[in-house]
């Protein structure tokens, strides 16, 4: 049984946090899906979509979840027999491959372990061995949501010019977009895909695909694409419902209206400056634990890690013990160790994962930490002393 009243705080990295705004303008009945303010608002929609992106060129809306986007994305660009080349620092980098080898797609690997972002060296090779140019596109995520790791893509954008190869450039921001810097048409990506439920902090259930002029160049070359997966209709509709392939996710689209008003009303730089302030106060206390114990952070170099999620290992029992002490006596959802398992913890349980992205501030993140440390007391784990005054220091700064 809970021992905790209030509200509940689901401090994992997606489903973030739901601000009221958006909660108030989905509690609605059904709009008209033919004419009137849904059609208006959703023209609205799309450049500020763009914005977040920062992209000036193509935006599409798909309803399902981040895998979705997946396939939407390598449905456009590659077809049965095609190599694309994937980059993994976690679970969801080789997430992405698997979609592409379930289209019939062959994908050539590059490894960096659980801890380190891309080696642009190494990538470089990696194209430069490629004569013949098969690699039709490089599979990158911007932060892997299981390590944590950040990946810099206008590294991998330059390694990738430097080895002279005309491989798209395809980046995973399901994680990321509306929490870490992330600047589409600058940094040189092609496609760049992200989700509802993290940064944009709606309900899961809308994937979104953002390409750019070398992206649908790509796609008029194809022989097919399935014509619910298609973007070219999606990105330029000559009626409303080819934004979606047939009716519109209306409630989900309220809300991202809402969301969207907050993002830009913040201001994207102030978005990311936020981010980076919380997650560095977070990243602080961790530092100041791991003096003494167990707990370290899963990524030892700050400018390798996420704004919106941290990844930590305290080992087995804690791990499993810190979650459930939070959840049951402080009403603080942790997230899992997703994908971390080793030889000596196959479940990865003593692992687990700080969401920060969204609609959080100052005092979720204290009470968040605050509540870690008694959750670390009650179960006797060996620690540091002075998280919370460092994170403090941190957040008045």
């Amino acid at each position: 049984m809970t021992q905790h009243g209030g509200r509940d705080y689901l401090a994992i990295p997606g489903p973030s946090v739901m601000p009221d705004a958006v909660l108030r303008t989905m509690h609605r009945a059904s709009p008209n899906i033919y004419e009137g303010e849904l059609i208006d608002m959703v023209a609205g929609i799309i450049p500020d979509l763009k914005k977040v992106a920062g992209t000036a060129h193509h935006a599409t809306i798909y309803i399902g979840n981040g895998h979705a986007a997946w396939e939407a994305a390598l449905s456009n660009v590659v077809e049965e027999g095609d190599h694309v080349l994937g980059l993994y620092n976690g679970r969801f980098g080789f997430g992405w491959a698997e979609m592409a080898e379930g289209l019939g797609v062959t994908v050539e690997s590059l490894d960096f372990g659980m801890k380190t972002p891309v080696d642009a060296t190494r990538l470089e090779e990696a194209l430069r061995a490629d004569k013949e140019g098969r690699i039709k596109a490089v599979l990158c995520t911007h932060v892997d949501t299981s390590t944590s790791v950040k990946n810099n893509i206008a590294e991998v954008r330059a390694a990738m010019d430097a080895a002279g190869h005309g491989a798209l450039l395809m980046v995973d921001c399901i994680a990321s977009m509306g929490c870490d810097r992330f600047e589409m048409d600058a940094w040189g990506a092609d496609v760049a895909i992200t989700a509802s439920q993290k940064g944009l902090m709606v309900p899961p259930g809308m994937g979104f695909v953002f390409f750019n002029d070398r992206a649908a160049a790509r796609r008029a070359e194809m022989l097919r694409v399935s014509r619910y997966w298609d973007w070219t209709p999606r990105a330029n509709p000559d009626f409303f419902y080819q934004y979606f392939a047939g009716t519109a996710p209306t409630h989900h689209l309220y809300g991202l209206r809402a969301s969207l008003d907050m993002i830009h009303a913040e201001g994207m730089e102030q978005v990311w400056a936020r981010h980076k302030m919380l997650a560095s106060a977070i990243w602080a206390a961790c530092d100041a634990w791991a003096a003494v114990g167990p707990l370290k952070l899963n990524v030892a170099d700050p400018e390798h890690r996420s704004c919106a999620v941290t990844a930590l290992h305290v080992g087995m029992p804690h791990g499993v013990n810190l979650r459930r002490w939070c959840e049951q006596n402080a009403g603080i959802t942790l997230g899992i160790g997703l994908g971390m398992s080793t030889d000596e913890d196959p479940k990865g349980e003593g692992f687990f994962r700080i969401g920060h992205m969204g609609h959080i501030n100052r005092q979720m993140v204290l009470g968040t930490l605050g509540s870690m440390e008694a959750a670390f007391s009650a179960n006797d784990v060996p620690r540091g002393q002075g998280a919370l005054d460092a994170a403090a220091k941190v957040l008045a700064g």
